[in-house]
């Protein structure tokens, strides 16, 4: 049975889509069989940070509802064949997400493949919970700054009440992703610190991917970055994500120094 993962966040415009994109390409690389799940019902943009918005048929709902079956709906990559993609309708609300079926399609997909990523929409409503109700992990994006890591300590709040493992009385585990972080408008004061991101939400620290015009320009040609450019300092901070994701030791080092997060920080037991 594979792992499921939801990305999510509390705040839009965080880097969420891209980040499972990222990681979801990561981990193909290194021969695992991956499904990306696109739960933002309504505004669907992941098929477009894949490149695959013009082989869309069928989506989830679709699959859902009865009207097309998985197999029809997923979309496999053209660059690594074991990459895939289930999108999310453009043309339907996130009513049209229902608890049954959303776990029906969960299932299925863990029987299929390693890892399957959920991409979740921001904040805290109904297609939010239903991305997170199955996770097995759960990665919360945030940026540096205050308005964010406000909104990602809401989201973790959730995580510890309205999923699966919450209402067995288990523990979720639950990671950090910093993005668009700049040591310089760090050292400013411009935005938080690490250290301050990571005192105000105590949850473990999985990578932190620096401000880069290389994630812009992946998205625009349609690759997740840790295809487009796999030697960019965002796509390697990405694949050091995925190395501890899947549990390696590796310290985590901020972007313009030299120092590790690991011993502090990294070594935390999972909250």
């Amino acid at each position: 049975m594979g792992k499921v993962i939801v990305v999510t966040s509390g705040k839009g415009g965080v880097g969420k889509t891209t980040s499972a994109a990222a990681l979801g390409a990561a981990l193909a690389q290194n021969g695992e069989k991956v499904a990306v799940v696109d739960f933002d019902v309504g505004l669907r943009n992941l098929d477009l940070v894949m490149g695959a918005e013009r082989r869309v048929v069928y989506d989830i709902v679709n699959v859902i509802q009865g009207e097309a079956k998985l197999t029809q709906a997923l979309i496999r990559d053209k660059r690594v064949e074991t990459l895939y993609l289930l999108p999310a309708s453009q043309t339907r609300d996130k009513d049209n997400l229902t608890p049954e079926g959303v776990e029906k399609v969960i299932v299925a997909l863990k029987k299929a493949f390693d890892w399957v990523i959920c991409d979740s929409p921001a904040g805290i409503e109904r297609g939010a919970t239903l991305a997170m109700r199955h996770a097995d992990v759960a990665i919360v994006v945030t940026n540096p700054e205050v308005s964010s890591v406000r909104d990602s300590d809401r989201i973790i709040g959730l995580l510890d009440s309205k999923t699966l493992k919450a209402e067995k009385g288990e523990r979720m585990e639950k990671h950090l992703l910093l993005t668009r972080y700049d040591p310089a408008r760090a050292d400013r004061g411009d935005m938080l610190k690490v250290e301050d991101v990571l005192e105000i939400l105590s949850i473990p620290l999985l990578g932190i991917i620096p401000e880069s015009m290389d994630v812009l320009r992946a998205s625009n040609i349609g690759s997740p970055v840790t295809l487009a450019d796999t030697n960019s300092s965002p796509a390697r901070a990405y694949f050091d994500a995925v190395r501890r994701l899947k549990g390696d030791a590796l310290p985590v080092t901020v972007p313009g120094e030299k120092r590790g997060f690991f011993g502090k920080f990294f070594g935390r037991k999972a909250a």
